[in-house]
């Protein structure tokens, strides 16, 4: 009986010498002199090749013409009369915040007036400062509390800001770089999740301390109201508001879909009695608005996954429950964004991956609705809604059409076009059409396909598919302003591919791609590569992939479980060493989406996928384009340098671009994403065409 113990302690002595045999672990060493030596000769080499392709300068120089144009839609933020933009262009490469009166944006009169300008302050400091956002002190707003990260990592620096000054306060509320997060409770107090010491943050990166910051006193001094455990993902805290009704918050994240929310009121903390997977999404008119990830019961009734609730909110709190269903999804569709007016509540729908806008009003106890008639097939994103009264922005787009801004009325339901994008390309030339591929399980996988009109099925097209499958996030339709040009108008077939893992049809989508299950992902993504060389729309030789982050462990997966598939592979700030994923940066957070590879029998389906680990000598792998960024604290740099030295070591020729600065985002100027994306299309001309 002792067999699988001694069996579990083999596999577990396996894994330990298999990362002391790693050899390239010096690269996790991020600003070491041996590490940014490989960084720079890599980035000279990779720059040297790329920068000679023929369409190189032409895909830069437009993509910084698209990203530095005044034609660009001002995406407004509405606090108070006013709304706030944050605008990057050729003359501000780091961005200013500024802001106009609401009536004058709406009418068109933008008389913006700058508050801060990022350039300005990174010369004054001598630090490349990113506008990382910012809280507001309601219903003012002449208090801001602006987050700046230095050169765009996740960790940042928090100071207050006064409005009408133009200026920081010399004495207002100030806190040190850390992944943490403050906000207003009253104009002299601030709720706090940040770094306060050793032994406050979690073994993820994340704050698990929440105190109360009194103006005038040392942060230090702040009362602590709760504590979570170093082994959780992190404990937050915020506020939530109801008119002018404002509750402070706590979210305890024991794991990433996991968190336990309780609300601090009258000196105590009280536990909101609700499932700890589901998504809190507003409170509106007394009523708690949430998600449910999985099945819930109460009172021998089920409530399903996926659909969306509201409880009263003063019963909660009080340990009582009144339950309301407001829309529950059907196989088909799933809840893309949910947010509340100061009298509606603005429900997003997936729809077999495209939009349709609802307003839900409360009365009498029950909920209705009205469908907001906005453009079909396409993506509609809410941009910003004001909680003072029922005004709204929302946008809509979709491959080939260029994004319009919409200014709408909850209360009327009401919209009207307030700014387009104008087109980049010729949109005419090109149709946009839904197929399915059968995954190797039965399961019909949704792509979307790009294509000029005339595209002949010859096997010979160039063809990218751009996929994700991970964390319920869902990819949806986008005006493909860069892509049209740099890709489209060059001859090449565009893929979206909706692989499980993603939320396109709900939770289930999700989970039927987490832990053990993931393979579902990846093979999802080779039935969806089959089937368009099937079809002759292209071939091995002329298919590439990309993705980045949990996308580019995908791409990584793919490139070395299926080499024979793919001749271009674009992968993006991935992981790809997932035996050691939960021990750098934030990785640790992640285990809930993959398993904890310390635990032998996660680690044994782990194992089976990990590109790191699954590299090999004498394949037919494609030469892959990896990138990634120096100041990315989220997922670490070393995982490409590791791959990238890894497979150079065995013989394999790689492509390697290590922006300096950037964070996860990967760029933190508009040049240096026009940079990264005619590096990217030039790999992927070369390589396909």
């Amino acid at each position: 009986m002792k067999y699988p113990l001694i069996l579990m302690t083999l596999i577990g002595i396996n894994q330990i010498s298999q990362a002391q045999e790693d050899k390239f672990q010096w690269l996790e060493e991020v600003a070491s002199e041996k590490s940014l030596q490989f960084v720079h000769a890599q980035n000279k080499a990779t720059l040297e090749k790329l920068s000679q392709e023929k369409d190189y300068q032409s895909i830069y120089d437009k993509s910084l013409e698209i990203s530095n144009s005044s034609n660009k839609i001002v995406y407004p933020g509405i606090r108070g009369k006013y709304v706030y933009n944050f605008w990057k262009d050729k003359d501000h490469e780091r961005g200013i915040l500024r802001r106009c009166l609401l009536t004058d944006y709406t009418n068109g009169k933008t008389n913006w007036e700058t508050l801060l300008d990022i350039d300005e302050l990174s010369k004054k400091d001598n630090i490349k400062w990113v506008y990382k956002g910012s809280s507001g002190l309601r219903p003012s707003y002449n208090r801001l509390l602006i987050q700046l990260s230095n050169g765009g990592s996740d960790a940042v620096f928090i100071k207050e800001f006064d409005v009408e000054k133009k200026q920081f306060l010399e004495n207002g509320f100030q806190i040190d770089e850390a992944k943490g997060s403050a906000g207003y409770i009253d104009e002299n107090t601030l709720i706090v999740s940040t770094d306060f010491g050793e032994g406050t943050m979690t073994t993820s990166g994340y704050p698990n301390q929440v105190k109360i910051w009194k103006r005038g006193t040392s942060l230090k001094d702040a009362q602590l109201i709760y504590e979570g455990q170093q082994t959780d993902v992190g404990t937050w805290g915020g506020t939530m508001e109801d008119g002018m009704k404002t509750y402070v918050s706590i979210s305890r994240a024991s794991s990433f879909f996991t968190t336990q929310k309780l609300i601090w009121i009258d000196n105590k903390i009280v536990t909101l009695d609700i499932p700890e997977d589901c998504t809190i999404n507003g409170l509106l008119n007394d009523e708690l608005v949430i998600q449910l990830k999985s099945d819930w019961t109460i009172d021998s009734k089920t409530y399903k996954n996926g659909v969306l609730l509201s409880l009263n909110f003063t019963q909660l709190l009080n340990g009582k429950k009144t339950i309301q269903v407001i829309v529950q999804p059907d196989e088909f569709s799933s809840i893309s964004e949910v947010s509340a007016t100061k009298n509606k509540l603005l429900v997003n729908m997936l729809s077999n991956v495209t939009s349709q806008l609802y307003i839900y009003s409360f009365t009498n106890g029950k909920w209705t609705n009205q469908q907001v008639k906005a453009p079909d097939f396409g993506t509609i994103s809410l941009i910003s809604t004001d909680e003072f009264s029922d005004q709204y922005f929302f946008q809509y787009e979709n491959f080939i059409t260029p994004t319009t801004l919409y200014a709408a009325d909850a209360e009327k339901n009401t919209f009207e076009a307030n700014k387009s994008l104008p087109s980049y390309f010729d949109a005419n030339k090109y149709e946009v059409k839904q197929f399915k591929a059968k995954s190797k399980d039965g399961t019909l996988v949704p792509y979307f396909m790009i294509a000029a009109k005339n595209v002949k099925n010859d096997g010979t097209n160039p063809t990218l598919i751009v996929a994700y499958g991970g964390y319920e996030v869902s990819y949806q339709p986008f005006y493909m302003s860069t892509y049209g040009n740099a890709w489209l108008d060059k001859g090449g077939v565009f893929v979206l591919a909706n692989i499980r893992g993603g939320g396109e049809f709900g939770p289930k989508w999700h989970q039927d791609g987490m832990k053990e299950k993931r393979q579902n992902v990846f093979d999802d993504l080779y039935a969806v590569s089959e089937d368009l060389i099937a079809q002759k729309v292209t071939s091995p030789k002329h298919l590439g992939i990309m993705g980045g982050s949990n996308g580019g462990l995908l791409v990584g997966v793919a490139f070395t479980q299926r080499p024979d598939l793919y001749n271009a592979v674009v992968c993006q700030v991935p992981l790809l060493d997932m035996q050691r994923f939960n021990k750098l940066l934030a990785g640790a957070s992640w285990m809930g989406e993959y398993g904890n590879p310390d635990i032998p029998e996660e680690w044994e389906y782990i194992q089976k996928y990990s590109p790191y680990q699954n590299l090999k000598e004498g394949m037919n792998y494609p030469e892959v384009f990896f990138t990634t960024s120096t100041r990315d604290d989220r997922v670490h740099p070393g995982h490409a340098r590791k791959m990238v030295a890894k497979m150079n070591d065995m013989g394999y020729k790689t492509y390697y671009y290590e922006n300096m600065e950037g964070g996860h985002a990967g760029s933190s100027t508009n040049e240096q994403s026009a940079k990264a994306s005619a590096m990217m299309f030039s790999y992927l001309l070369m390589k396909l065409r």
